[in-house]
């Protein structure tokens, strides 16, 4: 197991790639924390978990707010002992209808951009303490180009988490702490999506897609995953794109 005996944080993890992330963790050993703000569906992650065999708790987290951020980790620290890996990928969608809408701009910053660097903040001086640890921040395919159907606060939030990725890689490597970024093109719509959930709009995000068809959860988990375990031990301030070729056209 690529995991076993790891502690795992892994934000957003009620739905989506969090919960595919947090179930296949848990399937490769990790003792892993159910983050979210949706208690109920958390909760439900964990049960199947647990009803698996596997070792997992749920903690409510605001990831915009540095208060509960240090709440999750000390209630990780004080349960399990340490905090190996934090897969930073709670977020909101940035499809608004109103290119130029204020208030998606500041929710971008304040949860995409924002909670990344918050719970790097958080994690990072246990890890240091330990002796290292891994970080994967969930950027996008809109971290690296310009859509004319994205807002650009959303753009400009995980242009953000791309870089930081790097700053954070380049100032703790010599802590043990890798920090890298991936990068998931067009998933299934989030909860938050608006425009992105339209089945016309899919239809012509499809056509850009060099492999034809939107990427699936258990794929960008599989990317967390390798980034999160030895196996990518040498690799830190790296982006890893899931997205079907969109990039490198």
């Amino acid at each position: 197991m690529r995991l076993k005996d790891k502690v795992a944080i892994v934000t957003g993890a009620a739905s989506g790639m969090g919960a595919a992330t947090a179930l296949l963790f848990a399937r490769e050993g990790a003792t892993v924390v159910v983050a979210d703000l949706m208690e109920d569906e958390g909760r439900a992650v964990v049960a199947e978990i647990t009803a698996a065999g596997g070792t997992a708790r749920f903690e409510k987290l605001d990831v915009s707010s540095a208060t509960e951020w240090e709440s999750v980790v000390a209630a990780t620290l004080d349960g399990y002992g340490r905090v190996d890996v934090l897969i930073n990928n709670a977020g909101v969608s940035g499809s608004h209808p109103d290119l130029l809408n204020t208030d998606t701009w500041d929710q971008q910053m304040k949860i995409n951009a924002g909670g990344t660097f918050l719970g790097m903040r958080a994690v990072i001086p246990a890890m240091q303490k330990a002796g290292g640890g891994a970080i994967v921040n969930t950027s996008s395919i809109s971290g690296v180009v310009g859509q004319r159907m994205v807002h650009m606060g959303y753009n400009a939030a995980k242009g953000a988490v791309r870089t930081a990725t790097k700053s954070a890689a380049v100032q703790f490597a010599r802590d043990g702490i890798r920090v890298n970024s991936v990068h998931p093109g067009v998933m299934p719509p989030m909860r938050t999506s608006q425009m992105t959930a339209d089945p016309a709009i899919r239809s012509k995000m499809m056509a850009a897609i060099p492999m034809g068809r939107e990427g699936k959860i258990e794929e960008v988990a599989n990317a967390n995953l390798f980034l999160a375990s030895d196996d990518a031990s040498y690799i830190t301030g790296a982006e890893l794109a899931v997205d079907g070729g969109y990039l490198a056209q």
